[in-house]
């Protein structure tokens, strides 16, 4: 699953009136690049919303494998469901760069919707949004090559990190191992497309970060049919 939002976001969905109300409610808190919101396995007892920056979210298979599943950027809510579903952490949550959040206690978030209906359709829109974004996604894997998804990816991640007032590099934080788990292709794929596209001055790639240098290329990479060379 590629994890990019697209669309509307929780927060970008407010009006002020009820940006303030669930200011009222939440504590804000700063974490450092590389720092972990929350940790797969724990009690879930709260949720995130995302002021700026980005996180990336991971998952631990029973073989013991960490797998990169999505990346959620500022407006966004990161922690709801696990409440819901099963009272515990389905992934671990790790700032890509400084993050500024605002924490609510699942409780408390609840009782926020309750009493502002406003909030709660931008909520449900953003969930929605979030699903449909997760269907499409799916959808484009049979249509689409694994260096296409890749080049789309590096694409919407680009875009995300240059527009984060949070972040003030080029380089986007993605090992090839990250970049594999996200659009669902083998790290050979991606090594594969990197070393073309850096041989022709496309993207540089350096120590875990891939810094994207001519998106108009990327974007015709995207849009080729599939199958044409």
């Amino acid at each position: 699953m590629n994890g990019i939002r697209r669309g509307k976001n929780f927060w970008g969905l407010l009006g002020a009136a009820e940006r303030t109300a669930l200011e009222a409610q939440a504590r804000p808190h700063v974490y450092p690049s590389g720092v972990t919101l929350c940790m797969q396995g724990e009690p879930s007892t709260h949720l995130f919303i995302l002021i700026a920056g980005w996180v990336k979210v991971s998952s631990v298979t029973d073989d013991g494998q960490e797998m990169l599943l999505a990346l959620r950027g500022a407006g966004e809510i990161v922690g709801e469901l696990a409440s819901e579903v099963t009272g515990y952490r389905t992934a671990t949550v790790r700032a890509a760069g400084m993050v500024r959040t605002l924490i609510i206690s699942s409780d408390s978030f609840e009782a926020y919707l309750g009493a502002h209906q406003g909030a709660a359709r931008a909520y449900r829109r953003a969930m929605a949004e979030r699903r449909h974004a997760a269907d499409e996604d799916q959808r484009n894997r049979s249509r689409t090559s694994g260096a296409q998804r890749l080049a789309r990816l590096l694409l919407e991640v680009a875009e995300l990190h240059a527009a984060d007032i949070a972040h003030d590099q080029d380089a986007l934080p993605l090992s090839q191992e990250e970049l594999a788990s996200l659009i669902g292709v083998s790290r050979a794929t991606v090594t594969r497309a990197l070393s073309n596209w850096r041989s022709r001055g496309i993207v540089h790639t350096h120590q875990r970060q891939v810094t994207v240098l001519h998106r108009a290329a990327l974007r015709r990479i995207a849009r080729k049919p599939l199958g044409q060379r």
